[in-house]
């Protein structure tokens, strides 16, 4: 998958192209069949699906919002690009974007000479104050002659809106079963193993410590069924996120996992840990054979 800053890096490329336009936090169920929907349209309208978003995602700028990217950028574009993605188009957002009318953002980063179709999900508006709406981007759209679709909005089995606000909502609530049925696949944290204080390995449960990036939303505190990936290899593992409240550590969020039979030393690596079931909360302990135990019991529950 080719990455660009904007669409005029494929004026020339001799094929028509269909874009679709989004934040794509999550890279969803809905996501997923959306772009699936579209690049059916494109094989049979001869097109080339562009898929165009931004960096960062609009509400860091809008509303100094921190922790809540589902992915990191990095992810998002590995995800998109398993779906078949051939161009992802990040466009930089910022102060400036964001004040444009729908007018000019379309005439500006959109209606290129060999742009064919658009395509829009069902809630997606943008410009200033999000007054591009679907009505107005079809009259523009007849005015440039480009198709113009809104696809359906995507619903899981039970008909539960599926949606990255959901996905947030559900992970921030300890739902992690449901999280991943909207994502349709595990919630992941890919980082690189740093250093911690050693407490793990000193306990007797040694930990690989990870640092969770500022923009990423921090799921519930507490215990997790997990499953760690390192060099291309899986392993099952328990992942605690927390602030060790019995050893009273700071306020900020460790996210440290303990990977079964495994001891290699796998400091400054990146490994990617996926969350599979929530086992408990967050707890403070009055000692540290009260944790020990615990642990033990966790452990237990997990490898069942």
């Amino acid at each position: 998958m080719e990455v660009l800053a904007s669409l005029n890096e494929l004026r020339n490329v001799g094929y028509d192209l269909a874009v679709t336009i989004g934040n794509f936090d999550g890279v969803h169920r809905g996501h997923q069949q959306l772009i699936k929907d579209i690049m059916a349209l494109c094989e049979k309208n001869n097109e080339c699906l562009v898929v165009c978003t931004f960096v960062p995602h609009p509400k860091f700028i809008l509303t100094n919002n921190q922790n809540f990217l589902i992915n990191s950028y990095i992810e998002r574009r590995d995800l998109l690009a398993k779906l078949g993605v051939k161009f992802l188009v990040e466009f930089e957002f910022n102060r400036d974007f964001s004040t444009q009318t729908p007018q000019d953002f379309l005439d500006n980063y959109i209606s290129i000479a060999n742009v064919s179709s658009l395509y829009l999900g069902h809630d997606f508006a943008f410009g200033a104050n999000k007054s591009g709406d679907h009505d107005f981007v079809k009259k523009y759209c007849n005015n440039k002659n480009i198709n113009c679709v809104l696809e359906k909005e995507f619903t899981s089995g039970d008909a539960s809106k599926v949606s990255s606000t959901s996905v947030r909502d559900f992970l921030v609530g300890g739902d992690i079963n449901n999280a991943n049925n909207l994502l349709g696949r595990n919630f992941y944290v890919t980082g690189r193993v740093i250093k911690g204080v050693g407490r793990g390995k000193t306990i007797g449960f040694p930990t690989a410590n990870i640092i969770f990036p500022n923009e990423r939303l921090i799921p519930k505190t507490g215990v997790y069924k997990s499953s760690t990936m390192i060099n291309g290899m899986r392993y099952n593992s328990i992942t605690n996120i927390g602030h060790n409240p019995t050893f009273n550590d700071s306020s900020l969020i460790n996210f440290e996992t303990h990977i079964f039979d495994f001891d290699n030393d796998i400091y400054g690596e990146e490994i990617t840990i996926e969350l599979i079931d929530f086992i408990r909360p967050e707890k403070k302990f009055n000692n540290v054979n009260e944790l020990i135990s615990q642990i033990n019991l966790d452990i237990e529950d997990v490898k069942k």
